[in-house]
């Protein structure tokens, strides 16, 4: 396991262990590389099961499913994720316009999640997976092999629009504050 993947775990451990009752995940500023170590950091909030898939143009899926916190055929590499102290969380996903490529799926992977609401402005708009080929003069092309589907089944094409919209405004962070509104309403988190 990397150290980043270790400092997201201890991150979500001390937050969970502190009496978090619901979850953040902010994705604003995730602007893409590989989705298995955020989905491997955030796996244990998503619960386990298909979270989502890669669809090709003939429609040949491969799936994205978690166990034990992990991404499968990552557990014996990276472990397994503690799973939080409150089952199904209630869970904010913040997104915003640099929000691309892994960041996408990440957010698709909470998408059809029970108690789960979506926050901020819509996403870049490739929720896509994408294959290196080499070339014999060196140069490398990068081709969109397929889109990405959430656990529902459906699969998204251009910007995930999310479910509360708030614009950001330099100088106050409105999209965070929107999503910390809603967990603590939410039964789960509400102080009696």
């Amino acid at each position: 396991m990397g150290p980043y993947l270790r400092a997201a775990r201890a991150s979500v451990r001390e937050v969970d262990r502190a009496g978090a009752c619901g979850w953040g995940v902010d994705l604003r500023t995730n602007t893409g590389g590989d989705m298995r170590m955020p989905l491997a950091s955030a796996g244990p909030i998503l619960g386990d099961g298909e979270v989502g898939a890669f669809v090709e143009a003939d429609g040949t899926r491969t799936p994205w499913t978690i166990e034990n916190g992990t991404p499968r055929h990552y557990t014996d590499r990276w472990g397994s994720g503690e799973p939080p102290a409150r089952p199904r969380p209630p869970v904010a996903v913040l997104t915003g316009l640099r929000t691309a490529s892994a960041g996408e799926a990440v957010a698709i992977a909470f998408r059809g999640r029970p108690d789960t609401r979506t926050f901020g402005e819509p996403t870049f708009g490739v929720p896509t997976a994408n294959t290196p080929s080499p070339l014999s003069d060196g140069a490398l092309v990068v081709l969109t092999t397929a889109r990405e589907a959430d656990r529902t089944g459906r699969v998204h094409d251009g910007p995930l629009r999310p479910g509360v919209e708030v614009e950001w405004v330099r100088g106050s962070d409105r999209v965070l504050a929107a999503a910390t509104d809603w967990l603590a309403a939410h039964d789960r988190c509400r102080k009696p």
